[in-house]
């Protein structure tokens, strides 16, 4: 356990895992009546909320501190600076839980520093190191402390959060389709060189095309999520980053399954907005868009990048078990059949089939990397 704070990466991938594992079946109990949490929020806002800024921005915390010492060539945040950022994260997951007691208005609080903390030591070493190049991306992680901080002030008015989760859930999608394009082709053309094969297309047209389109369809389907607007810049999303992820040649890595979930992991973008394109045409539920991004995009993203980050960066060898491979089909399953839900009348059991999916995945994972991230670096012959 003492060589959990020698990277961001370490401890913020197990405690993502951990909650993200336990907040759905959390959050299931609640909804069915046998436990009460957060009932100030309301179970469905309670449950979105820790997904969206209790799992996916904590597993955005580790991905940043541990890719920030290599943007930049600084020493990464360890050591009890980081064990006080992980304090931060904990009162905040404390907080949610207790707004009965404390209250709404000191709740947001103590929930928003961590990620205010977060940006804070994440523009300190970007901007000492120079790093122009990055600061963009914390420009997102900046938008999604401002979709957590309008997300309470929504609960605290009265109003309705959906505005802020949407925005949330648009912030974590064009993170992906940002740093998914940088990631996604440059492992697997590393993979593929070493076997002499055809490589990924080069950061071209396409890729600024597919960027360009994909932020005013975001924009306006965080705005108007049902109209035809949406509906149609949507479309041309879509077909433009299914282009995309087609240039980067995921079909010649299906030998390798660390790889092959980050190109099966970025389908789900794509996929999310052909869901809203059809919605006015075939009626597709706005829990299939939804599910489409958070569990199959955000979700199966999240873990690849986890559990490729953990083997990387203490020295093993980049390749999944069979363990991980079974939790990349957990995870995707969990996506799927979350999507076709509510199309089917078996909604009920699937979203139980579904949820424990998810949990098995994200559980399952913290059971098999414990050794990885609490242990020291493997010694390599």
């Amino acid at each position: 356990m003492r060589h959990v704070l020698d990277q961001g990466f370490r401890p913020f991938f197990l405690l993502a895992g951990l909650w993200g594992g336990l907040t759905v079946p959390l959050w299931l109990a609640s909804h069915a009546g046998h436990i009460a949490i957060a009932p100030i929020y309301g179970d469905r806002n309670w449950h979105a909320h820790e997904l969206l800024f209790g799992y996916a921005a904590t597993a955005v915390a580790g991905f940043l501190l541990t890719a920030i010492p290599n943007w930049t060539g600084r020493l990464p945040v360890r050591g009890w600076p980081l064990a006080a950022l992980v304090g931060i994260w904990v009162a905040g997951r404390a907080a949610m839980l207790s707004t009965a007691v404390i209250g709404l208005l000191a709740a947001a609080v103590v929930d928003l520093a961590f990620l205010a903390t977060l940006i804070v030591i994440a523009l300190r070493e970007i901007i000492r190191g120079r790093n122009w190049r990055n600061l963009i991306v914390i420009a997102f992680v900046i938008l999604l402390f401002i979709a957590n901080a309008l997300f309470h002030a929504s609960v605290i008015s009265g109003a309705s959060a959906d505005l802020a989760l949407r925005l949330a859930i648009a912030t974590l999608v064009m993170l992906i389709v940002l740093i998914g394009g940088r990631i996604v082709p440059s492992f697997t053309r590393n993979w593929l060189v070493k076997r002499g094969a055809k490589l990924p297309a080069v950061f071209g047209t396409v890729d600024r095309i597919a960027m360009a389109v994909s932020v005013p369809a975001l924009i306006v389907w965080v705005v108007q999520p049902f109209g035809v607007p949406a509906s149609i810049l949507s479309g041309v999303a879509s077909m433009a980053l299914t282009v995309r992820l087609a240039r980067w040649r995921g079909w010649a890595t299906a030998q390798e399954p660390l790889l092959l979930v980050l190109h099966l992991g970025y389908l789900f973008v794509p996929l999310g907005f052909f869901a809203i394109a059809a919605a006015p045409w075939l009626g597709s539920p706005h829990g299939t868009v939804v599910h489409l991004w958070t569990v199959g995009a955000i979700g199966t993203m999240t873990l690849a990048v986890m559990t490729r980050a953990s083997l990387g960066h203490t020295g093993r060898v980049l390749t999944a078990s069979p363990v991980t491979t079974g939790l990349y089909a957990a995870m995707i399953g969990a996506a799927l059949v979350r999507a076709v839900a509510p199309l089917t009348p078996f909604y009920t059991e699937l979203l139980l089939l579904s949820a424990t999916a998810w949990s098995a995945a994200l559980i399952g994972f913290v059971f098999a990397f414990w050794r990885v991230l609490t242990g020291p670096r493997a010694v390599t012959a």
